[in-house]
């Protein structure tokens, strides 16, 4: 299958890290908690009201969010987007190249930093359930993990936003807005990833030293 849906993506992260924590049913109350847990979650990220769509859209209705798993449904969001993203540079430099326009050196460079933001997120999704939760303290693997982490969705989001400096302005054709466009998003819900990664990295750290 060429490309994945989100909800099978996220599926698959699930039974990958599925020792992160005990599954048990929502109630109402439960849910109204798990919403408020995200709104705080989010308004520690620089663009909330995207990270509140993603995450209340996508977060398990199964079970009550752990600050991990919210960091994983980020990250896996925005790795969900950048393939996409992905897939639509490939699309549109096959063409451009078929045409051999002035746009296409462009188009191919933003096509290579997307394709490294992606293989960055990928790793970093399943770095992440390698950190144990239930881990009574800190050791040196738990933060090479962390630190691996970070590194990655880090360059990710370098990747993402050099793509979207190369197409500088608000006056420009509407195939580089779309470009544009699109991949803001994935630097955006990356940025967002980043941010609850660091608050659930920094809990993890000073509850267990």
């Amino acid at each position: 299958m060429a490309k994945l849906s989100l909800s099978l993506l996220l599926f698959f992260f699930f039974i990958f890290c599925i020792n992160i924590g005990t599954v048990e049913p929502l109630n109402r109350a439960a849910h109204s908690q798990a919403r408020t847990f995200i709104e705080a979650s989010c308004r520690t990220t620089r663009y909330p009201a995207l990270c509140v769509k993603w995450l209340t859209r996508h977060a398990s209705s199964d079970t009550p969010p752990t600050a991990q798993q919210l960091t994983r449904t980020a990250l896996t969001v925005s790795l969900y987007r950048a393939r996409q993203v992905r897939l639509y540079l490939v699309k549109v430099a096959k063409e451009l190249k078929a045409t051999k326009a002035k746009e296409y050196p462009v188009v191919r460079d933003c096509l290579v930093q997307i394709d490294d933001s992606v293989s960055q997120l990928s790793q970093s999704t399943a770095e992440l359930c390698r950190l144990d939760p239930k881990a009574e303290m800190m050791s040196d693997d738990m933060y090479w993990h962390i630190d691996n982490v970070d590194t990655w969705v880090s360059t990710a989001l370098t990747d993402a936003s050099s793509c979207v400096d190369e197409f500088p302005g608000q006056r420009m054709s509407k195939m580089k807005a779309t470009i544009k466009s699109k991949v803001l998003n994935v630097a955006q819900l990356t940025s967002n990833a980043l941010a609850l990664f660091h608050r659930y990295a920094a809990a993890a750290i000073e509850k267990h030293p």
